[in-house]
């Protein structure tokens, strides 16, 4: 049997599916808005200080020195050996979880992530120039930086950035107030 749909009646349909794809995509924005500035405050913040604090010991200052004798292939390799070596974490975390070790599936994935987020950033700042010589790598990384500003530009995440920047704010007078009172008594 076939249905008897009007023109209007389609029309209206996809019209309705389309705001109610728009509000899952803005759902969706937004959780992973504040996840991205959850995380950034926590972990990239504590992660800063201890790099900025190995960046000054000798080895790594001759570990700098090497990558930046690297060529740009062997900057990718180098680049892209923390994601080899780490991208199984996830799978092994999932395995724990499913044999009902929750507590060390989650302690595998988020140190894994961790450690695999904080060496990639450190190699890319470390070896961007000679990556983008490689055009291949340029195109995926202007590629993803469009795609980057066009979700930083959606109202969710100016929303929630909004938010995140007053929070940060509001924690930083907290800390400074706890800190005087620390001091006069």
């Amino acid at each position: 049997m076939r249905a008897n749909w009007t023109r209007t009646g389609t029309i209206a349909s996809v019209t309705m599916k389309v705001i109610s794809l728009k509000r899952i995509l803005k759902f969706f924005v937004m959780v992973f808005a504040v996840l991205y500035f959850f995380i950034d405050a926590i972990f990239f913040s504590i992660l800063k200080r201890a790099f900025v604090r190995l960046g000054r010991l000798p080895i790594s200052i001759r570990i700098a020195e090497w990558i930046s004798s690297l060529g740009p292939y062997q900057s990718l390799v180098l680049f892209l050996t923390p994601l080899v070596i780490l991208e199984p974490v996830k799978p092994v975390s999932v395995y724990l979880i499913a044999t009902g070790k929750m507590v060390y599936g989650l302690i595998v994935l988020i140190v894994g992530e961790i450690l695999k987020i904080a060496l990639v950033e450190r190699l890319f700042h470390a070896t961007r120039e000679k990556l983008l010589q490689i055009s291949a790598f340029a195109w995926i990384y202007n590629f993803l930086e469009l795609g980057l500003d066009y979700v930083q530009h959606l109202p969710g995440w100016q929303y929630v950035l909004r938010h995140y920047r007053t929070i940060k704010a509001s924690a930083r007078t907290f800390l400074e107030r706890l800190r005087r009172r620390r001091k006069h008594n």
